[in-house]
């Protein structure tokens, strides 16, 4: 039996390409983690008599307050993941530490991959938005990393696997019709 990569996994699917998004989508955690260290120190800056011991004492917990601030929203980023298996396109998106949502689109579903940078920031840090035109509806990922290299890879994932993104999928008794 093959290696399980996710606990929703078939055991005749085989996981073919993973990716998330950009880290910048931890920034609001970042910047908030960053005003941990700086609120620790602000009793021994008022009253500097206090002595090293408080100011390192206030460091050392402004330190935890920043791990404690940001863990949320790498908690996020780590666990918001897309799998492209050669039957599925999976997206996990982790929202808070308590909440999941999975949306789960056949391959034969999708009928387009585009991918969009707007902008100086994602120029310049190389993230955009992907966009997925399927038959349930519009797919889009945003602040997705190098989205260039991935709408070309998931062309390539669709083409392998046999879907074409100009025909509509094909229902059952169409299939039984064309074997006749």
């Amino acid at each position: 039996m093959p290696h399980k990569y996710f606990d929703d996994q078939f055991d005749d699917e085989e996981v073919l390409y993973v990716f998330r998004k950009h880290p910048i989508v931890m920034r609001k955690g970042l910047v908030l983690g960053s005003l941990g260290p700086l609120l620790g120190v602000i009793p021994a800056a008022v009253k500097p008599e206090l002595g090293f011991g408080w100011f390192f004492g206030g460091l050392a917990a402004g330190i935890v307050l920043s791990i404690l601030l940001f863990t949320p929203s790498w908690i996020a980023w780590y666990y918001s993941v897309f799998i492209v298996s050669d039957q599925r396109l999976i997206q996990i998106t982790q929202k808070g530490l308590f909440h999941r949502s999975v949306v789960d689109v056949g391959l034969n579903q999708i009928q387009m991959v585009n991918y969009e940078v707007a902008g100086l920031q994602e120029t310049l840090l190389g993230y955009g938005t992907i966009m997925m035109q399927t038959y349930l509806g519009d797919l889009v990922i945003h602040d997705v990393h190098h989205p260039a290299h991935i709408q070309k890879k998931l062309l390539n994932i669709l083409r392998e696997q046999g879907v074409l993104a100009s025909q509509p999928p094909m229902r059952e008794d169409e299939l039984v019709d064309e074997e006749a």
